[in-house]
């Protein structure tokens, strides 16, 4: 029901210049959808859904610019913290190890979310090698990893 419902949101924001939760509710409704204020506002924080400027100088309901991007990061984090076993740090270098045949999977997840002052990474088939620019740079992203194997 959800995902019906979330597309029937996605519907009604392309046809419609919707300005508040109440007259996306109503149309809801409308629609047979049985739904909350509350069930609403979780769905547009799901669907990435922003206000935006209309010519007349109202506010419509979008989705944001960067719901694809935050959605492939989410994805990259999962496929990281899936693979990764261990890392360790030495110098402005990072060392991880990942079960077997992940490696090149965790580095091109890390590649392609362009962290800042990574200069790039070398995979192996359970082990991959982060640079980073300086030892303070690879000091911090080692705090980042372990925050995200959490």
């Amino acid at each position: 029901m959800k995902e019906k419902r979330q597309k029937a949101i996605l519907k009604l924001i392309q046809e419609e210049d919707l300005e508040v939760q109440e007259e996306l509710l109503e149309r809801l409704h409308a629609m047979g959808f049985s739904c909350t204020q509350a069930t609403i506002s979780r769905d547009i924080k799901e669907l990435h859904l922003v206000k935006e400027r209309t010519k007349s100088g109202t506010y419509k309901y979008v989705v944001s610019v960067h719901r694809g991007r935050n959605e492939l990061a989410q994805r990259l984090q999962t496929i990281f913290r899936e693979s990764v076993i261990s890392f360790d740090l030495a110098q402005n270098l990072i060392v991880l190890k990942t079960m077997p045949g992940l490696a090149n999977a965790a580095a091109a997840a890390l590649d392609s979310m362009e962290i800042p002052n990574m200069v790039g990474s070398i995979a192996g088939d359970d082990t991959a090698v982060l640079i980073m620019r300086t030892n303070a740079n690879a000091e911090e992203f080692c705090n980042e990893i372990h925050l995200m194997l959490k």
